[in-house]
């Protein structure tokens, strides 16, 4: 989850824009992404998660490798694919607890909520990652989300 949410991150900083879409938010061991969390939780489905992502074990998923194909990846731009090797070369040997140390120190958009859980604003993240304009970019982001849920029952 830890990786998902700094690869997030990374995408927002260069690009104003997230990959995902999803809500961001400060949970106890730091921060999440929360639709995503959902699925590797089996708390929602699509029909497509579990072709691609083994179920959960040890606080752990992985890529169903026999069915993931290159021609699987068409939907990932080369950025995508360039912020991904990114985060995995700098953060993939780190253990679950140490990215949670890590994302607890250089993540100030965190805060603690105890036992519960903190919506993340972009704005929050946008003014962290030092966006001067970060109501403007938060506001084109949450827009860019509505018309994705209108287009996505639109099909």
């Amino acid at each position: 989850m830890k990786l998902i949410y700094l690869t997030e991150r990374e995408y927002i900083s260069r690009y104003d824009v997230p990959m995902l879409f999803d809500h961001l938010y400060s949970m106890r061991n730091g921060p999440v992404m929360s639709e995503t969390l959902n699925f590797i939780n089996g708390e929602s489905e699509s029909t497509h998660w579990s072709e691609f992502v083994s179920d959960r074990e040890n606080h752990e998923v992985g890529v169903v490798k026999e069915a993931l194909r290159i021609d699987d990846l068409d939907e990932f731009s080369d950025a995508d694919i360039e912020i991904l090797d990114m985060v995995w070369g700098k953060f993939g040997h780190l253990s679950k607890w140490d990215l949670v140390d890590y994302t607890h120190k250089h993540c100030p958009e965190w805060e603690d909520p105890g036992d519960s859980s903190s919506l993340i604003p972009y704005e929050r993240l946008l003014r962290y990652l030092g966006r001067e304009n970060a109501e403007h970019i938060a506001g084109e982001i949450s827009a860019m989300r509505v018309m994705a849920k209108h287009l996505a029952n639109a099909v």
